[in-house]
């Protein structure tokens, strides 16, 4: 019946006054989603994951265990170099007293990481798909470009990551540039590890989170970190004593966590599992036990992240620069030129990290360390490679090869990453990795604010469109993540000290936030906000729900 009732509006649209255009008609859609998922050139979908049927209990282990994996993969996100390093920096900078804020951001992640596999559950299309379908040419455009930038930001602190592993485990004999090298070649071997199963793929995933689990919780044993200000650490939203820098970490820590990459890649993953989306129950039951799974997965992810704050906080909470010369010298340590012999607090990122864990607690915390970054940089690096594969193919429908589109995707993320490497000192790259967070902070409203927009809409989600309560706490949160991380790429750029930059950051300021306005605008039409449906006034379309399910696979909806 509700089928039937939009085809009538539909028809109605289309003959009044021989006039009517649809908005989105600039767009040729790709083929339908069924025959495009299943392309046997596709990213990662060579094969589809088989649900158990004819089980009829409320909860099935089995059923978990089908749908495990999709989750996990995008959980090393939240563990990348990049999360590491914010998380020494808050452990060393406020001890114990922004643990609430790393819990409240990732059960924000976990809250916008749902909404990002209900759209690939329920469409079967990924963000990028469905982005490509339903925004004009140039501003599909525009945001794939935004998209890309964010992905390169985090590939270059991946890779990075790998290398500053590499060069600790050979103590110092491998060269930063090399070990970029070594990454980009492992990288490609383990890409190509789903042509032997997706789940053995999974597997080697599961492997490296738990190299990561077991590593940083050596070095958190080895600690032992007083319990009871862990605990209030975590659950008193308070931070007494705390002044600008321990704001700026916490500010931080959100950017860290929330990546824009990340919501487009589970929007995908979340394809590899076999569902018929014609039958409503599968798909609830799809998005149940995703969700479920994403959450035992983030629950592991921000006890490795609890792991690695809590050391530092720990051991290096209010330590100064001499106190770890001192304490380097005594060691013998080599990297005792590190730390300046003055009484400024220590400073740490995620290489003098394992330099200052070898001083205080011997060679074997380094090595460890060492290896825990190196599966973070590792996994991360892999996922990575498939957001910026499932973004190109999805915003720009591409038709190339496999191998094609990994050296494609690869070469436009790696060759910044290589330059850095090779013209930057592996102890001199704590400036660039702040620059690369606030470029990703930038890239946030353009994966957010699209996975907002199309999941409320009926048209693309049927029944499974966002109710009242979650279009608003959806848009709060959307809000505040984006303002915090507006707040800190401010702070950032206010740093500069540089009058032509801040004249070319005002430029693109409003440039960036005319486009963000635009896709605000296309979000508050798609949750009901009709008086500002000004296409509608003008004859454009009256239906804002309407005129995007002509881009949409009609069969589909019809059939649901």
């Amino acid at each position: 019946m509700e089928a039937e009732q939009d085809g009538d509006l539909l028809e109605e649209d289309s003959t009044q006054e021989n006039v009517q255009t649809n908005k989105y008609s600039s767009i040729t859609p790709p083929a339908s989603p069924e025959d495009h998922g299943d392309n046997l050139t596709s990213t990662y979908f060579e094969e589809k994951v088989p649900i158990p049927g004819n089980i009829d209990q409320v909860f099935s282990f089995r059923k978990l265990w089908a749908f495990t994996g999709p989750g996990f993969l995008m959980s090393i996100a939240y563990l990348d170099p990049g999360n590491i390093e914010s998380d020494l920096q808050s452990g060393a900078k406020a001890g114990f007293k922004l643990l609430w804020v790393l819990l409240g951001a990732t059960i924000i992640g976990l809250l916008l990481q749902r909404l990002a596999a209900r759209l690939g559950v329920v469409t079967g299309m990924h963000l990028a798909e469905v982005c490509n379908r339903q925004y004009p040419t140039v501003p599909r455009i525009i945001l794939w470009l935004m998209v890309e930038l964010a992905i390169i930001g985090s590939d270059m602190q991946e890779v990075i990551g790998c290398a500053i592993a590499f060069n600790l485990l050979s103590l110092g004999h491998i060269p930063l540039w090399a070990g970029v090298l070594i990454t980009i070649t492992d990288t490609f071997v383990f890409l190509f590890l789903d042509k032997y199963g997706l789940r053995k793929l999974e597997a080697f995933f599961g492997i490296l989170i738990t190299i990561m689990a077991l590593s940083f919780g050596y070095e958190y044993v080895l600690v032992k970190p007083d319990q009871g200000e862990l605990l209030k650490g975590m659950f008193v939203p308070y931070c007494a004593g705390c002044g600008k820098v321990q704001l700026l970490q916490a500010v931080g820590i959100v950017g860290a966590v929330i990546m824009p990459h990340n919501i487009y890649l589970h929007s995908a993953l979340v394809k590899s599992r076999d569902i018929d989306r014609k039958n409503k129950n599968e798909v609830k039951e799809a998005n149940k036990y995703y969700f479920i799974e994403s959450t035992i997965a983030l629950f592991v992810s921000f006890l490795i992240n609890v792991f690695v704050v809590a050391v530092f906080a720990q051991a290096f909470y209010n330590k100064t620069n001499m106190q770890v010369n001192e304490e380097c010298n005594a060691t013998g340590s080599p990297h005792t030129d590190l730390f300046p012999l003055n009484n400024g607090t220590l400073e740490v990122d995620i290489y003098k990290g394992g330099v200052v864990l070898g001083c205080f607690f011997g060679p074997a915390a380094l090595y460890i360390w060492a290896i825990g970054i190196l599966a973070a940089g590792q996994s991360s690096t892999m996922t990575g490679t498939y957001a910026g594969q499932f973004v190109m193919e999805g915003f720009l429908n591409l038709q190339w090869s496999r191998f094609a589109r990994v050296l494609l995707t690869r070469s436009i993320a790696i060759t910044p990453t290589l330059l850095v490497a090779i013209f930057q000192d592996v102890q001199h790259l704590t400036g660039m990795n702040d620059f690369l967070n606030v470029l990703q902070s930038m890239q946030l409203p353009f994966a957010l604010i699209p996975i907002l927009t199309f999941t409320s809409m009926t048209s693309i989600m049927s029944d499974f469109a966002n109710g009242l309560v979650w279009k608003i706490s959806g848009s709060v949160i959307i809000l505040v993540v984006c303002a915090i991380n507006t707040y800190f790429v401010v702070i950032y750029v206010t740093t500069l000290n540089s009058t032509l930059l801040y004249v070319v950051a005002a430029l693109l300021s409003v440039a960036y936030l005319c486009f963000v306005v635009y896709l605000a605008w296309y979000c508050l039409i798609a949750l009901g906000v009709s008086c500002l449906d000004f296409g509608s006034r003008l004859g454009l379309s009256r239906h804002t729900d309407i005129y995007l399910l002509n881009d949409m696979d009609a069969d589909t909806v019809v059939e649901r």
